[in-house]
This record gives structure tokens, C-alpha cells and sequence, in this order.
């Protein structure tokens, strides 16, 4: 009987669970329906009734009842009686920056692409990016001209996890060298910090529209631009002796031959004095489950986003793929910033 009796509630448990799963796209869309009309702001350390709700949205019983029952079955809110209150879960879609950048990113940029995933993985190419434009085969070169809010969303998300990692990078990268490329310089935040000491010599790498986005910012001024394609078979790189060369959450956007290719590039034109940077989340390196939760699901936005072909990676991956370069990870560093990021230093082999 207690076998049974287990059994039974192990099955209602997994229902319970599908159901989750199977309505979780209208639950998405409830909660931001709820940050759209000021319901989730509005129980931020109140405690109301249904009729003060309404009263204060301007809104009807309709809407306020219904977004409700949904805020109350999936944690967002919590009711006492007749009053409902915001829960800790509702509280980070206000003040986690975490939270707040993911919502975003997969509302305004993810939410319409991800009914083409099977497609996208079929042919290995971002089918969910026609959804927005048609005739680019990946999301980068796109986003500097991107429209609101998809464009704030995008950078929002990109720039919250590797910008915290920032300082503790070049603090560690100037102390071995005074020359630095960054590839795939983004909006120059790395930049930015290199700036601040004149010891430093710093050049952004980055596609050519990026490059045509960020060169005039005042803020920039003394940074050295290239543009390039790290996926072009002639690629011709800047000299580079006695450097550091940088690459911040760069290659989980290429496949795994794509970054064999972009690292023995590197390798090829290097010296052996020069080191290589890879500053990255891993997967299996994340002290919280809710940053590997983040991280499995961003390489779907990779899918049927930004390329078709690449996603976040595991520390073992993405050293198989630096030896398979011809590169040597000569020292890790571990625990950078405040979302699990990892830091590997490579140099040519038999230069460790």
C-alpha cells in the first residue's frame, strides 16, 4: 500500500509539473501583461483587496481577477485573506537585475523567434531572426540599428553579466601586458576601463558596423579600432607581439569549428610572448542553479536568434577546442564577477 500510495502522488506530482510547463508561454505573457498595467509595482509593499486594485489601475474586475488567479498559482503574488501582496518571486521581476535584464531580452527579442526552434535546428540557421528581418543570416551586424525596445533589451542583457567582470579582467590582463586587443569590443565598456590608465594601449576589434557605431563616442577617445570578421577565410589581423588579446562572452557565439578556426587564426598570428583570453560562464561552473538555468536556455536564443549553430558552453568544451587550436590553457581564474565567470589564459604550445 505505501508503495502504491507513492507512486500515485510521484504521478500527480509529474502532471502538476507538465502542466506548468505546457502553459508556461501564457504565463510569460501574464506576467508582463502584469508589468505592462503597474500590477506587480502597485503590490510592491502593499497589501490590497481586489476593489483597491482596481480602483487603483483605473482598470475592471475582468482583468484585475484574472491576472491575479495567475500571479497567485505561479508565486508571483500572495493572498491573506481578502488582500493579496507582492511575493519575494514578484519582487525580483522589479529589483533583480538578473530577472529584470532576462525578462526583457526573451520578451523583446526571443519571444516570436522561438516558434521557429525545430526549423532553426533543422538548418542550422536563426529561421525565428526572419521574424524581425529577413535577409541577415545572423543577429549581430543588426543590433547597433536595432528599433526600441529591442535594441535597450539586447544591450541590457549582454552588458549586465560580462560588464561586472570588467575591472577584476584588466586588472589581471595589465599586470602581464600594456597591450591589448578586445575582440568583439561590443559597446567599449572593457574599453573604457582600459582607458583610465595611459599605460595601457587598447584596440577594439568588431565587425564593421559596430566599429562605425562606437568610434565617435567621446568616451573611446585614445581606443584603437579595427574591424573585422573573424570568420573571413583571408582574415588579416593587426599586429600583434607581446599582447593580450581579449575575447569577453565572444565565442558562445560560434560553433565549435567556428571557434577552432577563429583560435588558430589567433594562434598563427600571435607571438610567443603574447597570451589569449577567454573570459566565459561555463555551464558546469555556475555556483547557482539559477545561472545554469540561464545559461542552458540562452543557447536556444542562439538557435533560432542570433546564428543557428552556437550556444554557452562547458569549461572542458571550450578547452578541447583550444587545444584542438594548438593553444595551451596556461592558468584558469576562476569566480569572476558576481555571476560565475571563468577566465582562461592560453598561449601557444610548448609556452606555457
Amino acid at each position: 500500500m505505501i508503495k502504491r500510495a507513492e507512486k500515485k502522488q510521484s504521478r500527480i506530482t509529474a502532471l502538476a509539473d507538465a502542466q506548468k510547463l505546457v502553459f508556461a508561454p501564457l504565463t510569460f505573457q501574464a506576467i508582463g501583461t502584469m508589468l505592462d498595467i503597474g500590477l506587480i509595482k502597485l503590490l510592491d509593499n502593499n497589501s490590497l483587496t481586489i476593489k483597491e486594485i482596481i480602483k487603483a489601475l483605473n482598470s475592471d474586475e475582468y482583468t484585475v481577477k484574472t491576472l491575479l488567479q495567475i500571479a497567485k498559482i505561479v508565486g508571483i503574488v500572495e493572498k491573506d485573506s481578502d488582500k493579496y501582496r507582492l511575493s519575494k518571486t514578484g519582487e525580483a521581476f522589479l529589483y533583480d537585475d538578473m530577472t529584470v535584464a532576462n525578462f526583457n531580452f526573451v520578451k523583446d527579442i526571443c519571444y516570436l523567434g522561438a516558434s521557429e526552434l525545430t526549423k532553426s535546428f533543422k538548418n542550422k540557421s536563426p529561421e525565428g531572426l526572419k521574424k524581425f528581418i529577413k535577409d541577415s543570416e545572423t543577429i549581430y551586424p543588426l543590433v547597433p540599428n536595432l528599433e526600441e525596445p529591442l535594441k535597450s533589451s539586447w544591450y541590457n542583457f549582454d552588458n549586465l553579466y560580462s560588464d561586472n567582470c570588467f575591472d577584476k579582467v584588466c586588472e589581471i590582463i595589465s599586470s602581464k601586458y600594456k597591450n591589448i586587443f578586445d575582440i568583439g569590443g561590443n559597446t567599449g565598456k572593457f574599453e573604457k576601463i582600459c582607458l583610465k590608465n595611459k599605460d595601457i594601449n587598447v584596440t577594439m576589434l568588431d565587425l564593421p558596423e559596430n566599429i562605425s557605431a562606437r568610434i565617435d563616442n567621446p568616451e573611446l577617445k585614445g581606443c584603437n579600432f579595427y574591424p573585422v570578421d573573424v570568420l573571413d577565410k583571408n582574415i588579416k589581423y593587426p599586429k600583434m607581439k607581446n599582447c593580450a588579446v581579449l575575447m569577453s562572452q565572444f565565442l558562445d557565439c560560434f560553433s565549435k569549428e567556428q571557434i577552432v578556426k577563429i583560435l588558430t587564426d589567433l594562434k598563427n598570428n600571435i607571438d610567443t610572448e603574447s597570451g589569449v583570453f577567454i573570459l566565459e560562464p561555463f555551464m558546469d561552473k555556475q555556483p547557482f542553479e539559477a545561472g545554469e538555468y540561464s545559461l542552458v536556455h540562452i543557447s536556444l536564443y542562439f538557435t533560432c536568434m542570433a546564428n543557428g549553430v552556437s550556444k554557452m558552453y562547458e569549461q572542458s568544451e571550450m578547452t578541447d577546442l583550444v587545444k584542438q587550436a594548438g593553444l595551451t590553457v596556461s592558468k584558469i581564474y576562476d569566480d569572476i564577477g558576481p555571476f560565475g565567470y571563468t577566465m582562461l589564459e592560453c598561449k601557444k604550445d610548448g609556452m606555457v
